[in-house]
């Protein structure tokens, strides 16, 4: 099945679009979930506007593919062009997907652009226990644990707890040198966001901090199956960028060949 949004209309003819979109929003919600067989994720390919203080410096691509039976691969790509900052970055999670766990087993980083480069995979042995890193010779010296997400597969995980109706979610993660960072976030309310693609509801979640110095807001669509459809990113209350979404393509649940 595919299921597209996108808006390339011009000026004028939006507001009719947008005043259609809720009901295009309405048909899709009501056809992704029976449309897929039950305990699977959606396939899909999202694509995004980077903005800063409301200019376009840069875009994105999410894309969630099934590899196997209750595996998956999560790609993250992004290019950003602002003054003489450059980035562009690619990250690959693989994980399983059974009865609504999401649990990484390879996770990749390649990133380019001003500062440091970063070229790096880490590996979750579930079956010993163990986690590894190509930076380092032996397994990492953390402390296992089954609720270890990778820094986008946890993403995944926040849009079943969503689906669940959960408020509440905290995630540890691993870095490529064995330390544990804990990921909080909570459910702050539901709002209507203008987006590219048109007005949209969504539920809104913020990511809770050791200080007030950071901040993040994520908002996901549920008429979209939780997609995450905007990010807001700050800090001491100055937005560094936001991530809008501007396309969205749902592909069929076959296996990626």
């Amino acid at each position: 099945m595919q299921f597209l949004i996108k808006n390339n209309f011009p000026p004028m003819a939006r507001t009719t679009h947008n005043k259609k979109l809720s009901a295009l929003l309405l048909l899709a919600g009501t056809l992704l979930p029976g449309s897929l067989i039950a305990g699977e994720l959606t396939q899909y390919e999202a694509n995004y506007d980077i903005l800063r203080k409301g200019e376009r410096h840069g875009e994105a691509t999410r894309e969630l593919k099934k590899l196997a039976e209750n595996n998956y691969e999560l790609t993250y790509h992004s290019n950003i062009e602002w003054m003489i900052f450059s980035d562009s970055r690619q990250e690959t999670s693989q994980f399983t997907f059974t009865e609504g766990k999401v649990s990484p087993y390879h996770y990749s980083m390649l990133r380019t652009g001003t500062g440091p480069d970063k070229d790096y995979d880490i590996k979750f042995d579930v079956e010993n226990k163990k986690v590894t890193s190509s930076t380092s010779e032996y397994p990492l010296k953390c402390e296992w644990t089954d609720e270890f997400q990778d820094a986008i597969s946890y993403q995944v995980q926040v849009r079943e707890g969503l689906k669940a109706g959960e408020t509440n979610f905290s995630f540890p993660l691993v870095d490529k040198k064995g330390n544990r960072r804990d990921y909080n976030f909570e459910v702050i309310g539901t709002e209507m966001i203008s987006l590219p693609i048109g007005n949209i509801d969504a539920v809104k979640v913020r990511r809770l901090y050791d200080n007030d110095k950071r901040q993040a807001i994520a908002w996901f669509a549920p008429e979209m199956d939780y997609m995450l459809v905007r990010m807001w990113k700050g800090e001491k209350g100055v937005e560094q960028f936001e991530v809008q979404m501007n396309s969205f393509t749902v592909t069929s649940n076959s296996v990626t060949p």
